[in-house]
């Protein structure tokens, strides 16, 4: 069964027969589109949006985290240095970690400046004065309009994300790999 527009790319087929031939190329158009059906599929969630482009950020930093740890392991291996060979896997290990580290840094400011603000009107910073430091918290007015999509994808992803890295956090205890909790513990941190 279809979503709705879905098929919205397909052409009309109760159109005269009178232009088979323009039809046939459209259909070989839309053919070579329907290898990007997963593409189309965001792009029609996304017009939903008020701010598409938060929504996406939104969502890639933290896809990016989790795909590098999750691949990055075929790369490198385990992550010791039992031997020459080993310890390149050792530097690039390392390098993984920082790159991870440096998207969830990318991740932690961009749902703190950005995109809590955008698409649901949430802020904070801290203050300091000498010695005190003061936490300031700020919400959207209630007379403010939050797009139903962009909180459902903030929340979403925001509440995903941390059971994502605890599951990851389990696999890896029991894989007993422990130079790969590092990155899991910054994540859930």
């Amino acid at each position: 069964i279809p979503i709705q527009g879905e098929m919205d790319h397909l052409p009309d087929h109760s159109s005269s027969t009178n232009n088979n031939n323009n039809n046939n190329m459209d259909n070989n158009t839309n053919n070579s589109n329907d290898n990007s059906g997963i593409a189309a599929y965001v792009q029609n969630r996304l017009k939903e949006s008020a701010h598409p482009t938060a929504c996406i950020f939104h969502v890639v930093f933290k896809a990016c985290a989790l795909t590098l740890y999750i691949f990055g392991y075929w790369f490198v291996g385990n992550g010791s240095s039992n031997s020459q060979k080993q310890g390149d896997g050792q530097a690039h290990f390392i390098t993984l970690t920082v790159a991870s580290i440096l998207l969830l840094a990318a991740d932690f400011w961009v749902v703190k400046n950005v995109t809590g603000r955008l698409l649901v009107g949430l802020r904070w910073w801290n203050q300091v004065h000498d010695d005190d430091t003061k936490w300031i918290f700020e919400c959207a007015d209630d007379n403010r309009v939050v797009n139903k999509f962009d909180q459902s994808i903030f929340w979403t992803v925001l509440y995903a994300t941390p059971v994502i890295w605890a599951l990851l956090f389990i696999t890896g205890l029991l894989k007993f790999q422990v130079n790969w909790l590092l990155i899991v513990c910054i994540a859930l941190c």
